[in-house]
């Protein structure tokens, strides 16, 4: 492995790191496609900060892309509090006009100069560990490699410092204001972070790539946890594992290194949407089931509870009368005899002590409907779930 390669890895890595935290807080406010908004929409801000500074290089032109993704936030919510739109509509209204604005600005004033959209939007890693940065005559690395590890620096030291804030902020705007943290500069300082972070990012990856990065680990982490800094903690390792694997991937393949990258964040969350334990596609399949299992022996018992004559308890009454499939019959008279709710004797099923307590307690539950009743009801009771 030489050093280009290994420089491409760490900047992707550090963008990965850089896009995880912004991204992580993005999903679980619910604004993940207010990223792409931003990604496109900052267009203009680089180019009039290009027209400024006549330097591509100049963080001037940072600083106007994240007043410019500011300014998109800002838009999007004042069309969506009007009540005539959703946000989705409204970040499709508003992302658009931008970035038009940005493509006209180019095409009118920036012919004759490397200012262009695809430079713009498909930053590429390969390249990225040729454009060094000097200083006296010193070359101390690529220059997308400081340019992001400075904003993730930034971010790290943020979200330290305000951590606490914002954690309250995303999930109880109300007790936010009540303590005194102000919902409004919190909400603005991570728009200003991610546009930050996505105009930082765009010579070295491009927008598509920063997106990805930003959502796609967070989503990921979603689903495997409930707590915010496990959640930050596997959104960083999704996107670094990510960012390293897609470009060995793009190397054997001698494939795009952005399109291998993002593949590779699409499949990871295509596994855990999959297997994740209590999020999955799987696990909520298993777990619908359960339950049905369980609503049709909660049945089963009440129509012991309520029947003394034997014809009405016989093992073949589930599929004469209730009318169960034989699988479905057989599946809830095991469920009952391994929580022993229920006794077989000459075919004849009659209620234990257990199973004619928790029915008189079901009974209960049905009449009060009191809704958290039932599944604490089933705990203490269910040593074998269906």
């Amino acid at each position: 492995m030489n050093s280009a390669q290994l420089e491409i890895q760490i900047i992707a890595s550090l963008v990965a790191i850089a896009c995880a935290i912004p991204g992580t807080f993005l999903v679980l406010r619910k604004m993940a496609m207010i990223s792409d908004a931003i990604s496109h929409s900052i267009l203009p801000g680089i180019v009039i900060g290009f027209f400024i500074t006549q330097d591509l290089n100049s963080p001037f032109l940072i600083l106007l892309a994240a007043i410019t993704g500011i300014i998109t936030v800002i838009l999007v919510e004042h069309i969506q509090k009007t009540g005539l739109v959703k946000e989705d509509t409204a970040i499709g209204l508003v992302f658009p006009a931008l970035f038009s604005i940005g493509v006209i600005l180019i095409a009118k004033n920036a012919n004759d100069i490397h200012l262009d959209v695809d430079a713009v939007l498909l930053g590429e890693l390969a390249f990225a560990p040729f454009d060094r940065l000097i200083i006296s005559g010193i070359d101390i690395g690529p220059k997308s490699m400081w340019i992001i590890g400075s904003i993730l620096t930034i971010t790290i030291g943020l979200l330290i410092a305000f951590f606490k804030e914002l954690k309250v902020s995303t999930f109880d705007v109300g007790l936010s204001a009540s303590l005194g943290f102000s919902p409004a500069i919190m909400h603005y300082s991570l728009m200003t972070i991610s546009s930050i972070t996505t105009v930082g990012a765009f010579d070295a990856v491009g927008a598509i790539l920063v997106v990805a990065l930003m959502i796609a680990p967070a989503a990921t982490a979603y689903l495997l946890t409930t707590d915010l800094k496990k959640m930050l903690g596997l959104a960083i390792f999704f996107g670094v594992f990510s960012a390293i694997s897609g470009y060995w991937i793009a190397h054997w393949l001698d494939a795009s290194i952005a399109g291998s990258i993002t593949t590779m964040l699409g499949l990871i969350f295509l596994m855990v949407y999959l297997f994740a334990p209590n999020k999955g596609i799987i696990a909520v399949f298993y777990r619908e089931k359960q339950q049905r299992t369980e609503v049709s022996l909660l049945t089963f018992l009440l129509h012991l509870k309520n029947h003394n004559e034997e014809s009405e308890r016989h093992v073949n009454h589930l599929n004469e009368h209730i009318n169960w499939q034989k699988v479905r019959s057989r599946s809830v008279l095991d469920l009952a005899l391994k929580n022993n709710m229920i006794t077989i004797k000459n075919n004849i099923v009659s209620l234990t002590k257990k199973g004619d307590d928790f029915t008189t307690q079901a009974i209960d539950y049905i009449i009060t409907n009191e809704n958290a009743q039932i599944e604490d009801m089933k705990e203490d009771f269910f040593l074998f779930r269906g």
